[in-house]
């Protein structure tokens, strides 16, 4: 998909995002993203019908009766996206790339933010970091970060996970919202990983295309890593081939979901074959009913 024939939809694309804000955010935006868009105030002693979530137990043990946090709500919040420009992000098995999936998330999610008055802003990566663009409000910078998303011609091939989690972490004091976008085909990013679940609410988003987890059945054929431009002779009709690729990458996929939930992280999984619009809303209304 080229920018100009993304543009055409991008009027598509804020009807999504305002209908998603209309039926999940509206008065209770902030309440949908773990412990954002408050500050603490201070504490008092507890009432009944306080959540018991907010019982701050060190004041309750010094005075002997329970005491709450009580919190008042931030004028805006900051929505930042970790973006994967590596080259696998840009293959697709069908007529759907990854990176077309990547770019339609990340249109709903920053004009959903800028339709609640909040800011945006957006790192984006390789084997560096191939852009950095602070934090701002407006729709005008919305679409020039979507711009950014295709205008960029990568100068790494690799993906460096852990940088562009480091240079977040570097740059937002704040407490925010962390929304990464990528298909983690990369390693050495959990410690980076825990820091910021640590300061902000981290959600990992993972695109996939089928043939990640399952090889198609061909002859022999000489396939290449995208990232690594290294090549291996691989074939579906070789014996226990396809057996081995699923497991290896069941295993991988395992893997990550674990290492996220471990830190905290909320985890969303989409397939190049998924509506993206409808991911995100199933996405967040499970949050909402959770009462985030």
């Amino acid at each position: 998909m080229e920018s100009a024939q993304f543009f055409k939809k991008v009027k598509k694309i804020e009807i999504i995002a305002s209908r998603l804000v209309d039926s999940l955010f509206t008065g209770n935006y902030r309440s949908i993203f773990k412990g954002q868009g408050i500050e603490f105030n201070e504490v008092r002693e507890y009432s009944y019908g306080d959540d018991i979530r907010l019982v701050d137990w060190n004041v309750t043990s010094r005075m002997g009766v329970p005491y709450t946090k009580t919190y008042k709500e931030e004028r805006e919040m900051t929505l930042f996206l970790v973006i994967d420009l590596s080259a696998s992000i840009f293959y697709g098995s069908g007529s759907v790339s990854k990176k077309e999936i990547e770019s339609v998330i990340f249109a709903i999610l920053g004009l959903s933010a800028i339709l609640n008055n909040d800011r945006v802003g957006g790192t984006f990566f390789s084997d560096r970091i191939e852009r950095w663009v602070p934090a701002a409000k407006g729709r005008k910078h919305v679409l020039r970060l979507i711009n950014d998303l295709f205008s960029i011609k990568p100068q790494g091939t690799g993906s460096n996970l852990s940088l562009a989690l480091r240079t977040v972490c570097e740059t937002q004091k704040r407490r925010g919202i962390c929304i990464i976008i990528s298909d983690y085909k990369t390693s050495g990013y959990l410690n980076e990983l825990s820091i910021i679940a640590r300061k902000h609410d981290c959600i990992a988003v993972k695109i996939y295309d089928p043939t990640d987890f399952w090889f198609p059945e061909t002859g022999a054929i000489e396939i290449e890593d995208p990232e690594t431009e290294k090549t291996i002779l691989a074939g579906g009709i070789f014996p226990g081939f396809n057996k081995r690729y699923k497991e290896y990458y069941d295993h991988r996929h395992l893997e990550w979901l674990t290492e996220c939930h471990k830190r905290g992280v909320e985890t969303l999984e989409m397939s190049s074959s998924d509506d993206p619009g409808m991911k995100l809303y199933e996405f967040f209304q499970k949050r909402k009913n959770r009462g985030w």
